[in-house]
């Protein structure tokens, strides 16, 4: 199918000024150096001040000069524009092609797969689109072939309640499966003895309870069935993280094929309000930086860029954003690969690394097979934005591409990134210093933040 490239306003927005900023330019070029001629004349001694009319020949002169440098300048603008013009339409092309592609793709090998999920109230999203979207899935991938393990930790709403109706499904299914329910609020959590890690003092004095070794916790209960069937001799070889995401079973389909299966993690990208996406948190490119926007094309990582702006698996250090597919092997191995948080007396600096990174700097098949994101699989977290993020046409808009293209090559020359990961380093450092064993291979994933539980969710201190 062929497609017909239309240049949307922005375009023209963008290149109008420019046509007008030569002319200006030319124009006043011309008039400088007419003025510097005179002035240099009129400042010599030798030469009368009254100066004779131009010849035509030197008015010819000046007449091609101005000419020449108006050419030069608007073939410079054509140049540019129609190099814009071709870049636009061979990105949007690749994505179009890729989409489709997407549309036709269908699974290369049946593999086991364990799938876990946290849910905190998520009563709404459950009962619009997860429920059905998972117990799909698993009639996809065979219920012979699928573990589905969910815990719940002390939801406000009526979680609960949406979680013990799609048990009553997979029931009848006959799914193999393990939801916990949990009785145990962030109220509950906050009034516990404050012992053990996780626990921080805020400027203000006060112990407070670390919001990432709280997920970390819970996250690796999601776990605990996996560890009771490898020991019974049962095995998966993949593990779907899902987050309380709009997806389709496509979507997983797409994702657990991402380069042709063969990955130390593969990830979603994910959006809350489009074009922006959602997990800032847990993302860093190839290079271990965080992306320089939160709009596509995303990445300083010229490695990281190109890939997404072909849409093709985008290589990462670290990605969580929705959903995620790991080798199960690592988790269970001995010891097993596991969640967790920085250590309470790194966080003391006030840092925070995200327990979604950390797993990747900590998982061994992240060097040995690498970590994708898989750009053809978009996931939102209501379905305003799945909807807007899967377009009946392009995802992309040329106006979209050629924003993202410049604003993108403008951040790379600032130094904002570079003093942002200067403050981490810094302090990182001086925790280093204070004892031989303090290291931390995750630095990749630490930011300027702390953060702690709160009755109601989280917050920044």
């Amino acid at each position: 199918m062929s497609i017909t490239f239309m240049a949307d306003r922005r375009i023209t927005v963008l290149l109008l000024p420019l046509m007008i900023i030569v002319d200006i330019t030319a124009f006043g070029s011309n008039l400088f150096y007419n003025f510097s001629e005179v002035c240099h004349i009129a400042a010599d001694p030798n030469v009368d001040v009254e100066l004779p009319a131009p010849s035509l020949s030197m008015t010819l002169l000046f007449a091609s000069r101005r000419v020449l440098r108006y050419r030069l300048a608007r073939a410079l603008i054509i140049i540019f524009a129609i190099w814009n013009l071709a870049e636009i339409h061979l990105i949007q092309h690749r994505v179009y092609e890729a989409d489709n592609t997407v549309l036709r793709h269908r699974p290369q090998k049946r593999e086991r797969i364990y799938i876990a999920s946290i849910n905190w109230n998520n009563e709404l999203v459950l009962r619009s689109h997860w429920s059905k979207a998972l117990t799909q899935l698993v009639l996809k991938l065979g219920p012979e072939n699928v573990f589905v393990s969910i815990y719940e930790s002390g939801s406000y709403d009526n979680t609960k309640g949406a979680l013990i109706e799609l048990d009553g499904k997979l029931e009848r299914m006959r799914v193999p499966r393990n939801i916990t329910l949990s009785p145990v609020t962030h109220e509950d959590e906050l009034a516990a003895p404050e012992r053990g890690e996780g626990w921080i003092r805020t400027p203000g004095g006060k112990k407070k309870l670390r919001r990432i070794p709280y997920l970390a916790r819970i996250r690796n209960l999601s776990l605990l069935p996996l560890q009771d069937l490898a020991r019974e001799g049962i095995m998966f070889d993949k593990i779907l993280f899902l987050n309380d995401v709009v997806f389709t079973p496509n979507d997983v389909l797409e994702l657990l094929d991402t380069n042709d299966g063969g990955y130390g993690a593969a990830c979603s990208l994910d959006f809350s309000k489009p074009p922006s996406y959602y997990d800032t948190f847990a993302l860093r490119d190839i290079e271990g930086h965080e992306p320089i926007m939160q709009t596509w094309p995303y990445f300083s990582s010229a490695k990281s860029r190109n890939a997404m702006k072909y849409m093709s698996p985008v290589p990462v250090t670290s990605c969580w954003n929705g959903m995620v597919a790991m080798p199960a092997s690592p988790f269970t191995a001995s010891p097993p690969l596991r969640f967790r948080g920085i250590p309470d007396s790194l966080a003391n600096y006030h840092l925070e690394g995200s327990e979604c990174c950390l797993i990747h700097t900590d998982n061994p098949l992240s060097v040995e097979k690498g970590v994708y994101l898989n750009p053809l699989v978009r996931v939102g977290y209501s379905s305003a934005a799945y909807t807007a993020i899967h377009p009946m046409l392009n995802w992309l808009s040329s106006g979209r591409i050629i924003e993202g293209l410049w604003i993108n090559r403008l951040r790379r020359f600032g130094i904002t990134s570079w003093l942002k990961e200067e403050v981490v380093r810094r302090r990182v450092e001086k925790w280093r210093a204070l004892s031989t064993g303090n290291e931390e291979r995750g630095e990749v994933c630490i930011i300027n933040e702390m953060q702690i539980l709160h009755r109601y969710g989280w917050a920044h201190v």
